[in-house]
Formats: structure tokens, sequence, C-alpha cells
């Protein structure tokens, strides 16, 4: 039998630091993925900065601040790695013990604090979005709707600032009994928060489903209505994760360390993938749910005495509510006044498949 070289600790506690180093790993992997995003998002931005005007410049400068917050929050788990596990690894009771009883350290508080004040941005980000998808159907509607979501985000504010100056007091720590009731009262306000504005942004675009299908030809209504749109747009996929964290932290099994690393990475995903479909021009928006489509530009070539030119038309903005539409069969038999079908002369990619 080979000889036992690990620590002199519990399986429990062996278990919690795999999580928690496993945690790390994840959190500066989520972190390259936002690296990527943020990029791409302020390429597109930065371009479209004089168009879109202040929008731009706001979403910008929100992405910019949680990108230096995030590079803080993801600074902050590396050092405090290398804090436990090699300058204090001869701390009596472990690791895991000088972790615990260090909480009151600036860089422990550090790492509470950035991730309160990612979740809360993150949180404003969604309740920005659902309130340009709801205001469409009137400002008091919207008002009304979002009343109570509000409600609970301020709820959130105070239990997180709560929970931050109570995890980092000395001898507590995020896992001890009064931190982690303030904890997990954060975490399911905040998740509530976040599972409400998803029902209510799906909903909203559920309701518009149908109506964009008839109004959009197929290959521009699938960046509006198809299910991995209405995914993104939700931000559903923080709200999954978010929701396996809060029930593995409720039970207090260490594995909520590793949810807790991809629940954060998965919620700042979610509001780069939201603002990359702004900088797109394909997200929803309040043109697009009161009925208006994309104004659409066209160009025609005109010859005049030998001279090729281009001229530019514009087609009025298509108001879809007031459209009467008549849809033509794809096997259509009709033809034109000579007994020509209406296909022919145009090139493949104009005819009906």
């Amino acid at each position: 039998m080979a000889p036992y070289y690990g620590p002199d600790a519990s399986p429990t506690q062996i278990f919690l630091e795999r999580t928690f180093i496993a945690g790390d790993f994840i959190c500066g992997f989520g972190y390259g993925i936002q690296c990527i995003l943020y990029l791409t998002c302020a390429i597109f931005l930065w371009k479209q900065r004089k168009l879109r005007g202040r929008q731009s410049s706001f979403l910008l400068a929100y992405m910019t601040l949680l990108l230096v917050i995030e590079t803080i929050f993801v600074a902050v788990q590396a050092r405090t790695v290398q804090d436990i596990y090699i300058d204090n690894r001869n701390y009596p009771g472990g690791p895991w013990a000088y972790f615990l009883a260090t909480q009151n350290l600036p860089i422990n508080v550090m790492f509470y604090a950035t991730l309160f004040l990612l979740t809360f941005l993150a949180d404003l980000l969604i309740l920005w979005r659902c309130w340009v998808i709801w205001n469409t159907a009137g400002q008091l509607i919207a008002c009304i709707v979002l009343a109570f979501p509000v409600l609970l985000l301020l709820c959130s504010f105070v239990m997180g600032t709560l929970w931050t100056l109570q995890s980092s007091q000395p001898g507590l720590s995020l896992y001890s009994k009064l931190p982690m009731a303030y904890g997990t009262t954060y975490y399911v306000i905040s998740l509530s928060v976040n599972i409400i504005l998803t029902i209510l942004i799906s909903l909203r675009l559920f309701m518009y489903r149908r109506r964009i299908l008839v109004t959009l030809p197929e290959e521009h209504a699938k960046h509006y209505v198809s299910l991995a749109t209405i995914f993104i747009e939700s931000a559903a996929l923080y709200s999954i994760f978010a929701l396996i964290f809060i029930i593995s932290y409720a039970i207090n099994n260490p594995i909520n360390q590793i949810f807790l690393a991809v629940a954060s990475s998965a919620q700042q995903i979610a509001g780069y993938l939201i603002i990359y479909r702004i900088a797109q021009g394909t997200a929803w928006s309040s043109g697009t749910l009161g009925g208006k489509l994309p104004t659409l530009r066209f160009a025609s070539t005109t010859q005049n005495q030998g001279e090729t030119g281009v001229t530019t038309g514009q087609i009025d903005t298509y108001q879809a509510s007031e459209a009467q539409i008549t849809p033509i069969e794809k096997n259509s038999t009709s033809t034109l006044a000579d007994g020509s079908s209406p296909q022919q002369g145009y090139p493949p990619s104009l005819r009906y498949s």
C-alpha cells in the first residue's frame, strides 16, 4: 500500500478545499470569456457611438466599470489562494482554518464587496432591459409591472450590504451561522429579482412572438423570436446557475463554491450577450415592440447618357400593426400577361425554394 502524503485533515475539509480551488479556476475561465465579450462589444459600440449617441457611451462606461470590478475580484481570488496555501500553509489547523480566521483582512473584504457589486450592477442591467421591453405598453403599466422587482432589488441591496459586513468580521466567514443567514436571504432575494424579471421579459417577448413571425421574413424573425434569443434577452443563463448555487449554499454543501463562481461568471456573461445584441442592433427595443420594422435602404443602378450611377432609395418604416399581408404560395402557378412565370429572369437566390 502506497504511503499517504495528504494533509492531516478530515475528508470534509479536504473536499471543501478542493471545491475552493475549483471555484477559483472557474472564476479565471469565466473572466477570460468576459474579456473577449467586452472587447467585441466595445468595438461595436465605439464604431456606433455617433449613431447611437448616449446609449453607446453609457454602455461602454457600464461595461468598463464591470470589467474593472471583475478584474479586482479575480485578482483578489488569486491572491487569496496564494495567501492561504503558500504564504500561510503551516497555520495551526491548516489553510482553511487560516481562511476562516482572517475574514477581516482587506483582501477578504474586497472579495465580498466586489462580488456584491457585480451582482447588483448585473441586476440593474436586467431591470433596465425589462423596462425597455415593457415601456411600449405605456409608462404607467411599466411602472406597475416593475414596482415589485424594484422593491426586491432595494431589499437585496440592504441584505447584501449586511452580508458583506458580517462575513468580513473577525472570527466569522461566509459559512458562519449569521453571515450564512444574511447570505442566504440576500441570494434568495437577488435570485427572486432575476427570476421575476426573466419571467416578465419572456412573457412580453412571447406575446409578440406570433406577431413578429407574421410580419417579418423567417430569416429576419429568428433574430427576435427564437428560443435562443428569448433565453439571452431574459438572462435565463444566470437564473439557472444561481438557483443551483442557492440550493447548495442553503444546505451548506461545499460544492456551492463551484456554483458560486459559475453563477457569478454566468451573470456577467449574460449581461455581455445582451449588450452584444444591442450593439449589433438585433436586441428588442421599443421600436421593435411598437410594431415598426427597421428602415430598409436599397441601391439601384441608373444609366444616363452612357454613364452608370447609383441612386439610393429608402423604404419608409413599415407599420406592422396597419399592414395587410397577403402570403404567396411557394409553388404558385400564377403567370404574367405574356404567359411567363413571375420567377423567370430572377437569379436563383431570389426565387422561391
